[in-house]
C-alpha cells in the first residue's frame, strides 16, 4: 500500500504543518507573537453599535481562527499575551483602547477560553469540513458570549436581559458571516495541504 497520497496526520492543526524540526520553540514563539499581534490588528476593525458599549470588531474572528490554526496551547498563549499586554497598556483592544476597567473585557477573556477550546476541537478535526468548522465556530462564539455578556452586565450594572440585548443580539448576523468565512477558508486550507501532503 502506497503512502505517497496519505492525508495530513490526524491530531494536527494547520500550524503543525510548518517545517521546524530543529527550531520548534522559535517557531512556536513566533506563532504566539503573531497570533497576539493579528488579534490586536483585527481589533482595530471596529464599528460602534448604537446603544451598546461593545463594538463589532474583527478580533473575535481572529481569536477563533488563531485557536483553530495554532491549536489549544499556542492559541491560549497567543490570546493570553494579547490580553495581558493590552491590560498592561498596549492600545490594541477595540478602538485603540487598553487597560482592564472596561465593560468589554469579559469578551477578551472569553476569547482566550474560546481559542483554547476551538484549538482542542481542531486537533480532533473540527476545522476540516464545512459542517465541523461551522460547529467549531458556533461553540467558540458561544463561549465568548458566555463570559462576555455576564461580565458586561456586572461591569455596567445592566440586567442580564439588557446585557443580552446590548452585547449579544446585535452581533449574531456578523458572527454568522464570520463563521461562513471560516467554513470556506479552513476546510479549503486542509484540502490544499492534503493534496500537497
Amino acid at each position: 500500500m502506497s503512502t505517497a497520497a496519505a492525508p495530513v496526520r490526524p491530531g494536527a492543526v494547520l500550524a503543525d504543518l510548518l517545517p521546524a524540526a530543529r527550531h520548534r520553540y522559535a517557531v512556536d514563539a513566533a506563532l504566539v507573537l503573531g497570533g497576539a499581534a493579528l488579534t490586536g490588528i483585527a481589533a482595530q476593525i471596529s464599528v460602534p453599535v448604537p446603544g451598546s458599549p461593545v463594538p463589532v470588531t474583527g478580533q473575535t474572528f481572529a481569536a477563533l481562527l488563531i485557536g483553530t490554526a495554532l491549536g489549544a496551547r499556542r492559541g491560549f498563549l497567543a490570546l493570553a499575551l494579547y490580553a495581558v499586554v493590552g491590560m498592561a497598556g498596549m492600545p490594541w483592544f477595540a478602538e485603540g483602547t487598553s487597560g482592564y476597567a472596561m465593560p468589554s473585557l469579559g469578551y477578551i477573556l472569553g476569547m482566550l477560553l474560546a481559542a483554547t477550546v476551538v484549538g482542542a476541537l481542531a486537533r480532533r478535526g473540527g476545522d476540516r469540513s464545512v459542517l465541523r468548522t461551522a460547529g467549531t465556530m458556533v461553540i467558540g462564539s458561544a463561549i465568548i458570549y458566555a463570559v462576555g455578556v455576564p461580565y458586561l452586565a456586572l461591569a455596567t450594572g445592566m440586567s442580564l436581559s439588557a446585557a443580552v440585548a446590548a452585547g449579544l443580539i446585535p452581533f449574531l448576523i456578523g458572527d454568522a458571516l464570520k463563521a461562513a468565512l471560516a467554513m470556506g477558508a479552513l476546510p479549503a486550507s486542509w484540502k490544499l495541504l492534503g493534496r500537497r501532503g
